[in-house]
């Protein structure tokens, strides 16, 4: 199954990408993540880490791409067998135009049809919380 969940904020495009692609800072707006274990400042392809979550859950994952001129980046996160493909976006205000109105962010989510409906909402709130 593929689900896409949006936020429209008025967070600047550049500084929404930065929250992205810095795991370090995932915790900072995601209230899913306690913890991110990657070798790097910044995410590349190819990456790979690991995402610390509440009562000690912990999700492998690989980034397959990071694309920074058109903000997009995709990772694939594991656990216990079960994947899920997460391919993020990023985008100059909320209407697409250059006004300087904020940002859009998008999220597709792509796995078991259980898993994607149960992270959807997780997602939404995150996303809510990277963009302001």
């Amino acid at each position: 199954m593929m689900m896409t969940v949006r936020a429209d904020g008025p967070a600047d495009p550049d500084v929404v990408w930065d929250r992205y692609v810095r795991p370090g800072r995932w915790p900072d707006w995601s209230p899913q993540i306690r913890s991110v274990s990657y070798p790097d400042e910044k995410l590349s392809a190819g990456g790979r880490g690991v995402v610390n979550g509440p009562c000690g859950l912990s999700i492998d994952f690989v980034v397959d791409e990071v694309d920074e001129i058109n903000r997009h980046w995709r990772w694939r996160v594991t656990r216990a067998g079960i994947a899920l493909t997460l391919d993020h976006s990023v985008s100059a205000d909320m209407d697409g135009e250059a006004t300087g109105s904020g940002t859009t962010t998008a999220l597709d989510i792509s796995g078991p049809a259980p898993i994607v409906l149960g992270y959807a909402p997780i997602a939404r709130i995150a996303l809510g919380r990277l963009v302001r």
